[in-house]
């Protein structure tokens, strides 16, 4: 049985890189810099926001963008335009839920980026057993060690858990530590000719695919 569903954050349970690019060029025009091209943002979606930053605005100061990031990230989280989880996403996890799976987050996002989403009134509060992320972590995706944690506390094989994600990154990870992995397409960021190099076990283009998925991956393997 799969027994846990861990899920990436962005553009797989919120869709979010647009907004991100959004968010970061407003960061940038505050401390002075020239906003930088979509394309860039898009080539280099997917890593940790500060290793990231020196290609998308070359010579960026990072602590100067790093204190104006977490001024205009807390703007946007109030004013409901980032790390919206829609109805039908959070009905997902509470199938998954009822199932009997665990349902938990792993992300490479620093403890600061997901401060909001651990808030005991959030919407996911009830609906999480755990959450992972850059301050609870010692690796970061596309590293396979990034579910060591995971793994260690709650006991469970490899094989009992399943990553949903939206990068080759993502699969890296997922694979290289034994795990289940299910591409999500929503965000049309990624293409399924992406994932070539890695193992996939299902692609779905909207999360909410993912609790049928689920319990065809699961069926198979137990038939298998």
């Amino acid at each position: 049985m799969i027994r846990a569903v861990v899920i990436d954050v962005d553009d797989t349970l919120c869709l979010t890189e647009a907004v991100c690019f959004e968010l970061e060029n407003e960061v940038l025009a505050r401390i002075g810099r020239e906003p930088m091209p979509r394309a860039v943002h898009l080539s280099t979606w997917g890593q940790p926001l500060l290793d990231a930053m020196p290609q998308r605005s070359p010579g960026v100061d990072l602590e100067n963008f790093k204190a104006v990031y977490h001024v205009v990230l807390r703007e946007y989280v109030t004013d409901g335009r980032l790390d919206v989880v829609v109805p039908e996403n959070l009905e997902a996890l509470d199938e998954l839920a009822i199932a009997g799976r665990s349902i938990m987050l792993l992300t490479s996002r620093t403890e600061a980026e997901v401060e909001h989403l651990l808030a005991p009134d959030h919407v996911l509060a009830d609906r999480l057993t755990a959450v992972y992320h850059g301050g609870n972590m010692r690796f970061s995706k596309p590293d396979a060690r990034a579910f060591d944690e995971l793994l260690a506390v709650t006991g469970l094989r490899p094989g009992q858990c399943l990553y949903v994600g939206d990068s080759p990154g993502d699969a890296q990870a997922a694979n290289g530590a034994g795990l289940h992995f299910i591409a999500c397409l929503q965000s049309g960021v990624r293409r399924r000719d992406d994932f070539d190099d890695h193992h996939v076990d299902a692609f779905i283009d909207a999360f909410p695919d993912v609790v049928d998925a689920v319990a065809r991956l699961e069926g198979n393997h137990i038939r298998g």
